[in-house]
């Protein structure tokens, strides 16, 4: 199974990174629907697509106002955003609003619980589960038959953080990293980690393999963390490029 970092930044795009998307052409999945969205049209693969919405911050929704470009002449036979039941009213009201988008929506809603399990086109089982972050937020995890990924973004990273019990023998972790160490207390306000303290969970819950996403857009340098300062605590962290490809 291919994965696609088509958004690896937070808050805005830069001239390397666009915000957040992530997707798995061979299922017609796609995690968040940043600015990165608009790269989706070129790897539809399948007749269906399904958007999992971790919240709707700006830098995870707007890339669905792209699907008018993304599905032309694409003859889906669906496409379904799944978001937080209370947020729906708000992706409707808001990001739709005539004065701002003056087209109604081209897909289907469909509410997605904090704890909510679903069965993926493949027989794969995703998981939603709650993250602390201003105005709610989900993670997400799909596990195969002998293997798995979770998609945890906008969140503080602890290691005693409750969500950490839905990452217990995860394959592939991929977790945003806002910030670099020292900006504890603004990674607290925020709702955002910094890099050490998610080392130590990748490092707790034993993951593979550990991705680093929604990095601050301020930093453009390719490699915008110091991973070799983490090395003790995990080793091998991978801050992904924008249109990288990861088997998971």
């Amino acid at each position: 199974m291919k994965l696609h970092f088509l958004g690896t930044t937070g808050y805005h795009p830069n001239n390397r990174r666009h915000t957040a998307c992530l997707m798995l052409p061979e299922l017609g999945v796609i995690f968040d629907a940043g600015t990165g969205m608009f790269r989706v049209r070129d790897l539809i693969r399948t007749k269906t697509l399904d958007i999992f919405l971790s919240h709707i911050h700006l830098d995870h929704c707007v890339g669905l106002t792209f699907l008018y470009d993304i599905l032309l002449d694409k003859n889906l036979d669906r496409v379904t955003v799944h978001v937080d039941p209370t947020k729906i009213d708000d992706l409707k009201n808001h990001l739709y609003a005539s004065a701002l988008f003056p087209v109604e929506p081209n897909f289907e809603i469909k509410p997605i619980q904090p704890a909510s399990e679903i069965q993926l086109n493949d027989g794969s089982t995703l998981t939603s589960f709650p993250l602390i972050h201003p105005g709610s937020c989900l993670g997400f995890r799909i596990d195969w038959n002998d293997q798995s990924m979770a998609y945890v973004t906008d969140t503080t990273a602890c290691p005693d953080a409750e969500y950490l019990s839905n990452l217990n023998g995860i394959n592939t972790l991929i977790h945003e990293c806002y910030f670099p160490d020292g900006h504890e207390e603004l990674a607290a306000t925020t709702g955002h980690s910094c890099l050490t303290p998610v080392a130590q969970v990748a490092a707790k819950v034993q993951a593979d393999s550990l991705y680093l996403v929604h990095v601050n857009p301020l930093n453009e340098a390719e490699q915008p963390l110091d991973l070799q300062s983490i090395e003790a605590i995990y080793s091998g962290a991978i801050v992904p490029s924008d249109q990288q490809v990861i088997d998971v």
